[in-house]
């Protein structure tokens, strides 16, 4: 019997009229992922960047998220073909991209993530989950349409190229991140400064002047309304341990006490 995949971060985008609020799950978690998943937030972020996940955690939170209306993103650690070509064999349809700054590097994460003519994906679909077996009709002719790519800007260089970044084609959003962005500008840990937003606000209007939709990571809650007021359409608002951070932090002070 054919299978229907989910609308990709891509559709969701395009179907949108207010800006999209995701979480980052980074614990590594199924449990954690699938209570975020239930949370009614629009999208998820599963992080291998920056997380304890291989391939198998990230198959068991897909698995975990997928009963609920939530839109998965992977984030891979490196735009390798070869680790591109694994995470979407393991039915992600949304990936992420890290530090791309140029657009050839955005062409080959592109490339990557499309079966030939247009790409250079590897063809395994008949043996994995991202065309559930051979059960998700034409998934091979029409893999471009299961599949959403997005690559994260966190260079002043990748801030100069935004606009061809995102003109690149495959490649159906920019993501900005304003962390090694600061560190880059020699402002480490400082993602609120000015020049950071101001940063921040130019890869948007380059990004938006391409005609691709554009997210940002913000965590301080004043920041992420103004960039959704400048234009993001998508935005990481929290981070699975960072709430249990703050809860757990919350709870010793209240009841042992700041001083004990």
């Amino acid at each position: 019997m054919p299978l229907r995949l989910d609308p990709t971060l891509r559709d969701r985008l395009a179907a949108s009229d207010r800006t999209l609020v995701g979480g980052w799950v980074c614990s590594g978690s199924p449990v954690i992922a699938e209570i975020m998943a239930g949370a009614g937030l629009d999208w998820l972020l599963i992080d291998m960047e920056h997380a304890p996940n291989g391939l198998e955690s990230i198959l068991g939170q897909l698995y975990a998220v997928s009963a609920y209306p939530t839109t998965p993103v992977v984030r891979v650690p490196v735009g390798d073909p070869t680790v591109i070509k694994q995470v979407l064999d393991l039915g992600a349809q949304n990936i992420l991209v890290p530090m791309v700054s140029t657009p050839q590097e955005a062409e080959v994460v592109a490339q990557a993530a499309q079966y030939p003519p247009y790409g250079r994906r590897g063809v395994g679909s008949a043996l994995a989950r991202s065309a559930r077996w051979n059960r998700v009709d034409q998934y091979l002719h029409n893999g471009a349409d299961h599949v959403s790519v997005f690559v994260q800007i966190e260079t002043p260089e990748g801030v100069e190229n935004a606009e061809a970044i995102a003109a690149t084609p495959g490649i159906d959003g920019v993501f900005v991140g304003p962390s090694d962005l600061a560190a880059a500008m020699g402002l480490l840990g400082q993602q609120v400064h000015p020049d950071v937003v101001a940063a921040v606000k130019q890869a948007f209007a380059a990004v938006t002047a391409a005609g691709k939709p554009v997210g940002v990571n913000a965590f301080d809650p004043d920041a992420a309304r103004d960039y959704a007021a400048n234009g993001a359409r998508f935005i990481l608002v929290g981070a699975d341990v960072a709430l249990v951070a703050r809860a757990s932090e919350g709870l010793a002070e209240r009841f042992i006490g700041a001083d004990s």
